[in-house]
């Protein structure tokens, strides 16, 4: 079986993995070169997921790709010229993350239901709500972009596997791995800040 899904697997899946994890790596360690990689991996999953028909995460890339470009920004000069601190989502981002969520998941499940062969339209919606979400939480540099990846994380690795998708289902398990560590890391740099406040 393991040398059935190696020879499934394209070329353009082995390196948008590749690069995905070198991504997620240096986002762990608040490298804002995390975004570089991020939009080299982006590129090749658009190709796959086109062709896999998972068009919500085909659409959830090419909005990854908008905000790669917008994060890499933010994050190396933000509004002050200066690289932007991490910090935790304020009760108006916690609404407008809500507000991403419902009103992602709401567009993708009805044009995947209406105008698509979707065979999966509520998982798909759901992994793509919560991770634009995560993915905006992100690009903003707060803590709690973690929570809301894996959310999406939780829901794609059986999806993933349904699809065929296996290599793409292991990069997902190792994502939710380093999405924890990324949280306890990011949440160790916030407590460092605030008692380099107080001092």
């Amino acid at each position: 079986m393991m040398q059935e899904i190696l020879q499934q697997t394209t070329w353009q899946e082995w390196l948008g993995v590749c690069f995905s994890v070198v991504q997620v790596l240096l986002a762990r360690k608040n490298n804002s070169n995390n975004y570089l990689f991020g939009i080299a991996g982006i590129l090749l999953s658009l190709y796959v997921m086109f062709f896999a028909k998972l068009y919500a995460e085909f659409t959830l890339n090419l909005y990854y790709l908008v905000m790669s470009i917008y994060g890499w920004l933010y994050w190396k000069f933000g509004k002050r010229k200066t690289e932007t601190a991490i910090s935790e989502t304020t009760n108006q981002e916690k609404l407008i993350t809500v507000g991403i969520v419902v009103g992602t998941f709401s567009l993708f499940w009805y044009f995947l239901t209406q105008f698509t062969d979707s065979d999966v339209p509520i998982l798909d919606s759901l992994v793509s709500a919560f991770a634009w979400a995560g993915m905006w939480l992100m690009a903003r540099r707060k803590i709690e972009n973690w929570v809301l990846l894996n959310m999406s994380n939780m829901i794609a690795i059986p999806l993933l596997i349904h699809k065929g998708l296996y290599l793409y289902a292991i990069l997902t398990a190792f994502l939710f791995i380093v999405a924890i560590s990324g949280y306890l890391e990011w949440r160790k740099i916030i407590k460092l800040k605030n008692v380099a406040a107080v001092e």
